[in-house]
């Protein structure tokens, strides 16, 4: 906050020079930047009041174009306020908002003034409410929603002027929802529903009451939505979600079946009923197809996190797993000569982290190392870099260095599968190279090589029956080894790998964490590093 405040002042002093030699251009983008590091500061507001009495209110210094920088778009939304045009700029504001949640861009008198909620067109704000709805997150962020009340204080000031608009009695209640206002948004969904009945009506209602944690009255209402239109099948998906969290995993499965009989490609009935049959028995296989259906449907209708979910904080499937440290294995020949070189370093300091959504995200993320060389690769599993120096850097350093070395040879290891990509998988120099990382010793060099494995087996079917054949010999091997829970881990996290195989994998695990002496002594590293694998994510 500090430092957003001293480059706030910077720019204003520049801006106030501009303005006292005429440069209104350089005044206009000094003043653009003090409001995007300070947007609710007086003096910014008052200095943007002075240009735009000398410039003939100033909208053409602040131009629209393709990429505006946010501050020019927030101060061009001022600047038609004050000349009379706020429903030309609070789209702006909203849009600005949308784009950083966050930030107090509309935490400025106009926005919060009762005469603007009575001069909107009412349909106007019920658009401009749902445009931000959609960007802010549902829920929004904690943290961030702060900087939202000023639109829900508007909507709140249009409903009482426009008390009978069910487009924006139901927009509002999205908007309260979102912001964690669950008794107002059923309160208004409710008022909107019964002024005009409808489908959206109905959905915004049935959204409210499970917000408010009234879930039979929320099925209730989506299942008069799913009556006003049958053909609309993500309204299917939210009523098996729905029954699915709390409790009723059969009847949400019934629901997402109906989805798919009327439309087996829908793109969320597909996601929710991989997520939701994982969920009833635990099987990879819904995963890896939920994986092979977003490949194939790059078009989806919107972005969707259920195979995120599912992984999430599971070995390997969306994390490495912490490990206590262990020496290479003396029966591994040396692979590489020399140290990566600075650049390689670099490249792997700007991508590899411990979490990753899931297996075709991390493979995707490692694009960035493309242009690394082999060799350079090599040399970075071999001899794994020091932490970068920022914050995740310094985190990894102070409380898990042996993560942030386990990490660095999996992203070194992954960079391999983008190198010769034109070979076919059999034959292939990426094949070549991880199998004999991952066979050259037990060690973690070995996990990691076969993580990457495992990870082309995920966007490659034609790989899976090969790495499957590998993981198998490879779980044996290490049996009563100090990896032995790792590689069981990455079986449990390999496609189409045999049943009983996977049973052995499992039973691998169950022993390691029943004995009261484990196999690898791993626990208290685990217990330690939990709380910084949360503020690794975010949570």
């Amino acid at each position: 906050m500090d430092d957003s405040r001293r480059s706030a002042d910077r720019d204003l002093e520049q801006a106030r020079a501009a303005l006292e030699r005429g440069e209104m251009h350089h005044a206009a983008d000094h003043l653009a930047g003090a409001i995007a590091h300070a947007p609710t500061l007086p003096e910014t507001h008052e200095l943007l009041g002075r240009l735009a009495a000398r410039a003939d209110g100033g909208l053409e210094l602040f131009p629209l174009e393709q990429h505006a920088f946010v501050g020019t778009v927030v101060a061009r939304a001022h600047l038609l306020a004050a000349a009379g045009r706020p429903e030309d700029g609070l789209p702006l504001l909203a849009a600005a908002s949308g784009h950083t949640p966050g930030v107090d861009w509309a935490g400025v008198p106009w926005v919060s003034d009762p005469g603007l909620a009575e001069r909107l067109e009412p349909g106007l704000l019920a658009r401009i409410v749902m445009q931000l709805c959609t960007a802010i997150g549902d829920p929004a962020p904690e943290a961030g929603r702060g900087a939202l009340q000023p639109y829900l204080r508007l909507v709140r000031n249009a409903v009482a002027a426009h008390r009978e608009h069910a487009m924006l009695l139901g927009a509002g209640s999205a908007l309260a929802r979102r912001l964690g206002e669950a008794t107002q948004a059923v309160e208004w969904a409710a008022q909107g529903a019964r002024l005009r009945p409808s489908k959206l009506a109905e959905i915004w209602l049935g959204y409210a009451y499970r917000s408010a944690g009234r879930i039979p009255e929320s099925l209730a209402a989506l299942r008069r939505a799913v009556m006003y239109d049958p053909d609309d099948l993500s309204v299917y998906a939210d009523i098996a979600g729905t029954l699915a969290d709390h409790g009723r995993l059969d009847d949400a499965l019934a629901w997402i079946d109906r989805a798919l009989a009327k439309n087996p490609d829908y793109d969320c009935a597909v996601h929710t009923a991989h997520r939701l049959r994982y969920r009833a028995d635990g099987d990879l296989a819904h995963l890896v197809r939920l994986a092979d259906f977003q490949r194939d449907h790059p078009d989806d209708s919107h972005e969707h996190a259920d195979l995120a979910e599912c992984c999430a904080d599971q070995p390997w499937l969306s994390r490495v797993p912490s490990a206590p440290p262990t020496p290479p294995d003396p029966a591994r020949e040396p692979f590489v000569a020399g140290r990566p070189t600075p650049a390689a370093v670099q490249r792997l300091h700007r991508l590899a982290h411990p979490l990753w959504p899931h297996p075709p995200a991390a493979y995707d993320a490692a694009l960035g190392l493309v242009l690394v060389e082999v060799e350079d690769l090599l040399a970075l599993i071999a001899t794994p870099p020091p932490p970068p120096d920022d914050e995740t850097g310094r985190a990894l350093a102070a409380h898990d260095p042996i993560l942030w070395e386990r990490c660095a040879q999996v992203w070194a290891c992954l960079g391999l599968l983008h190198h010769r990509t034109d070979e076919p998988w059999a034959g292939s120099t990426r094949r070549r190279l991880l199998t004999e990382l991952a066979t050259g010793g037990l060690d973690r060099i070995t996990e990691a090589a076969l993580f990457a494995l495992v990870t082309c087996a995920w966007v490659d079917p034609a790989a899976r029956q090969d790495v499957a054949a590998l993981m198998t010999r490879r779980l044996d091997e290490a049996a009563s080894t100090t990896v032995a829970w790792s590689v069981a881990h990455l079986a449990l996290s390999t496609p189409d790998l045999p049943p009983g195989v996977r049973e052995r994998a499992a039973a691998i695990i169950r022993a390691e964490e029943t004995y009261t002496v484990p196999l690898v002594p791993h626990q208290p590293v685990r217990r330690r590093t939990g709380r910084l694998r949360r503020w690794l994510s975010g949570r």
